[in-house]
């Protein structure tokens, strides 16, 4: 039974409307400009495509390698970019230079990376505990961006002993952010078991005056829905759900929109998309990187096929577009989409974290602003 969504206002972040209420969620090594292409093709243009994580540090020094991370496409508006640091100053440094720049229209901060070498440095989602820490960062990058609206996307907090969401949402409130998202997860389950969309109900309530944004477990438009239904939220921010399934947009739009939601595509078809995708990223980072990249794809896009062992071995070894347009060849076009076997959750999930790697004492008390010692890194994307 598909979920019925309550009239509620336009979803708007700073001066734009984000129609349908969908977000792209900045991921590691998948959302450059070539993906965010192509998932703009299938879906509204009005949504939000987020690039990956940069790191402040690299932004304030100019580093080459991150610089050509924060491509952006030629019609692709608003330029959305997710930041990460540790330090109020060097953010705001960064922000100030983006902006000055011209190099994005929205800005987002990162506190849900779980990953050991973000948290032991008290980034990521380790940072948010830090109440007085994190407000420091609000309050610097929101007078940095001036109109520039900047977002916060955060999970429920370290692990079920320490839960901070609600005071990170309403400490972003209070210092300005344009609105935030959740991650119902904590850092300890990285992206195992079931997301608690309840959190994302509590967090709605709590923060009133800016929208709040769903994440976690939508791999089909009808969980977008269903998320939106449930909890209230102003919209949903889709990850894992899109790999291999850039399509998953043209859905959402349709479903959000109260329109029929288009079938899944035949395999013929995903082949196509398929070759779309490494166009797009040989375009963007030469011939060799882009094969390089494009083979963690492969098993996603063929999740649930009936594509043969030798070929789907073939598909993740490439080495040149040509070899892709043959292996492509070699596809059942007619078969058609697996519904049940493609919908379901893909990407890392990994095992729970029996422990979250944080700095020494970074518990003992949460007011502390003190800046963890190197903290500060250079290297973007995850």
């Amino acid at each position: 039974m598909t979920a019925v969504i309550e009239a509620r206002p336009q979803l708007r972040i700073g001066s734009y409307a984000v129609d349908p209420p969908v977000v792209l969620a900045p991921m590691a090594g998948i959302t450059n400009v070539a993906f965010r292409t192509l998932c703009r093709e299938f879906g509204s243009s009005t949504a939000i495509y987020v690039c990956e994580m940069i790191t402040a540090r690299a932004v304030v020094e100019r580093n080459e390698k991150t610089l050509h991370m924060m491509a952006f496409g030629p019609d692709e508006s608003p330029r959305s970019m997710q930041l990460y640091g540790v330090d109020p100053k060097t953010l705001g440094e960064a922000v100030r230079i983006i902006v000055g720049e011209g190099w994005a229209d929205h800005i987002d901060m990162n506190l849900g990376c779980p990953v050991r070498k973000v948290t032991r440095l008290g980034g990521g989602s380790a940072l948010p505990y830090k109440r007085r820490l994190f407000a420091n960062i609000v309050r610097e990058m929101v007078a940095a961006a001036g109109e520039v609206p900047v977002t916060f996307k955060f999970r429920i907090g370290i692990d079920e002993d320490h839960h901070t969401y609600l005071d990170t949402g309403r400490i972003a409130e209070a210092e300005g952010a344009a609105a935030v998202s959740l991650h119902a997860r904590t850092a300890a389950q990285l992206y195992s078991g079931k997301a608690d969309w309840s959190a994302i109900t509590r967090l709605k309530e709590a923060v009133t005056t800016i929208p709040v944004l769903g994440n976690g477990d939508i791999f089909t438009a009808d969980d977008a829905l269903r998320m939106m239904a449930e909890t209230g939220c102003d919209g949903v921010v889709v990850g894992r759900g899109c790999l291999g399934r850039p399509w998953l947009f043209a859905e959402l739009s349709a479903a959000l929109r109260g329109e029929p939601v288009p079938e899944g595509p035949a395999l013929g078809r995903v082949g196509e998309i398929l070759i779309r995708h490494a166009e797009l990223l040989v375009e963007h980072d030469g011939h060799d990187k882009a094969m390089r990249d494009i083979r963690k794809h492969m098993a996603w896009y063929f999740m649930g096929f009936p594509v043969g062992s030798e070929l789907r071995r073939k598909f993740a070894t490439v080495s040149s577009l040509d070899q892709i347009r043959e292996l492509t060849a070699q596809l059942d076009p007619a078969a058609p989409f697996p519904t049940e076997a493609a919908t379901g959750p893909r990407g890392r999930q990994g095992s729970p974290q029996a422990k979250v790697s944080l700095p020494d004492g970074w518990l003992e008390d949460p007011e502390d602003d003190t800046v963890p010692q190197a903290a500060d890194v250079m290297h973007s994307g995850g």
